[in-house]
């Protein structure tokens, strides 16, 4: 069995390192990848459809505020693609806001989380979502 990949679009690259820190902290083994907007999102996911293996990624974690494609865009478009739909996509940005969280979750997002402002909050959410996707939940292969 090949090793869980958790696709994390984000365009700063101080919070990519938090997160990978994290990650690393905590010891888990999924692998994880980086893309900097929803262009460099769907190019890795077009990839990995080319070349037929579809081991795709066990969840997406997606920042909203992203150059080129913004992650609401990415969103609605992952959600309309007969394969991606498929991914879990987490919502994980700063943005708090009501009317958002709101639209996410008509475009299809599985869940949403606002990004704490602590690397110990960092480390709880990292430990939660982990704990829920790759334990809890049954995500489709």
């Amino acid at each position: 069995m090949s090793k869980m990949v958790m696709l994390i679009a984000e365009d700063d690259a101080d919070d990519r390192f938090l997160f990978e820190t994290a990650f690393s902290e905590k010891g888990y083994p999924e692998q994880l990848a980086f893309v900097e907007n929803g262009v460099e999102l769907f190019e890795f996911l077009y990839q990995i459809e080319a070349g037929g293996s579809g081991n795709y990624p066990a969840c997406i974690l997606l920042d909203l505020n992203m150059p080129r494609k913004d992650g609401r865009e990415a969103l609605k478009e992952l959600k309309q693609h007969a394969v991606f739909r498929k991914i879990p996509v987490i919502v994980f940005t700063t943005t708090k806001n009501e009317l958002e969280i709101t639209r996410c979750y008509e475009l299809g997002a599985n869940t949403y989380v606002v990004k704490p402002v602590s690397f110990d909050g960092l480390l709880k959410v990292v430990e939660d979502i982990r704990n829920y996707w790759f334990g809890t939940a049954s995500i489709p292969t």
